[in-house]
């Protein structure tokens, strides 16, 4: 099967951005260390960008994935330290929406 990109914005509550991108990165590591994953990262609106950007905005961050395959994928959403996360930081989320992609 063939590699999977997600693309996840996530946005906070008013002013929590901050402290759930601390959670996020303190689970980083342990999302790195599954088996399928090729990339995980936190992006943020690129300061200056000018015009051509879309700004997400200052409450949001978008996290940038790769995985092998959908099966790794799932196992990620299942893992014991995904469930955390989400329990840490679900009374700090305003919305989150979860794109899955695939090459063509």
């Amino acid at each position: 099967m063939s590699t999977v990109h997600v693309i996840a914005v996530i946005t906070t509550k008013p002013s929590m951005r901050a402290k759930v991108l601390d959670l996020f990165n303190a689970n980083v590591p342990a999302v790195l260390a599954e088996d399928g994953c090729i990339a995980y990262e936190a992006t943020i609106d690129t300061a200056n960008a000018g015009p051509m950007q879309a700004a997400f905005g200052l409450d949001t961050f978008v996290v940038v994935e790769k995985w092998e395959s959908m099966q790794a994928l799932g196992a990620h959403a299942a893992a014991p330290h995904m469930k955390e996360y989400g329990a840490q930081t679900k009374d700090m989320l305003a919305d989150r929406k979860i794109h899955i992609l695939s090459p063509v």
